[in-house]
């Protein structure tokens, strides 16, 4: 008799060992469930943002070529250096505007629901691209200290030579440094951070600590 009861006790001990296990997995699972929704939402309110300032940045791209076109049109090379750096700067910010629609319909196309190695690869290409556009449009920069310059003043002024062709050669110099060096292998770097600090590279690096996180978390709770 005291062994069944022994048995008994055993196998309602047993029983008891088993809920409380299924009810710590159930529960971590909800957990788990919880803080990656959560995470996930995250993320996607981030680059939602993004993609919203994007469309902005489009409209106003489009407006300012529309307005270069129009002044290089209605100069019709009257004046060489003029029209030519306007159109090179309308050249640089058309490239600027696809460039931006591009990113948007990358956004677009992120599956949150997917998996996490897929929607960080998809981040990836949103930072390269990121990092594409600011070196291409640092290259423009030169050009905006051209468009008044003239062969008259050029042949007659030593203020040219010592001033002006001076400046534009020094952010010409500093304008190529920034498309060399303005890479991944320099973001930890403090001029680095302080020049990409605007929104559109930090909402994707909140975006992928936030789905870095997830990957944290399942590792805590395994």
């Amino acid at each position: 008799m005291e062994d069944f009861e022994l048995k008994n006790m055993w196998d309602a001990s047993n029983k008891q060992l088993e809920q409380a296990r299924i009810l710590n997995l159930q529960s971590w699972a909800l957990s788990t469930k919880t803080f990656e929704s959560l995470q996930k939402h995250k993320a996607q309110s981030k680059l939602s943002g993004l993609s919203n300032f994007k469309k902005w940045m489009i409209a106003l791209g489009v407006i300012w070529v529309l307005f270069l076109v129009l002044l290089v049109v209605g100069d019709r090379f009257k004046h060489v250096y003029f029209s030519a750096s306007v159109a090179i700067v309308a050249a640089f910010n058309i490239y600027a505007v696809f460039a931006y629609i591009k990113q948007v319909i990358l956004i677009s196309q992120i599956n949150y629901e997917s998996r996490l190695i897929d929607t960080q690869k998809k981040l990836t290409e949103l930072q390269v691209s990121t990092i594409n556009i600011v070196q291409i449009l640092f290259l423009q920069a030169p050009f905006y200290t051209t468009f008044y310059w003239n062969t008259q003043w050029m042949q007659t002024d030593i203020k040219f030579w010592l001033i002006s062709f001076p400046l534009s050669l020094l952010i010409l110099l500093a304008s190529v440094w920034l498309y060399r060096n303005i890479s991944f292998k320099n973001a930890g770097k403090k001029w680095f951070r302080l020049l990409m600090g605007g929104r559109e590279w930090t909402s994707i690096i909140d975006a992928r600590k936030y789905l870095e996180e997830i990957e944290e978390f399942r590792n805590n709770e395994a």
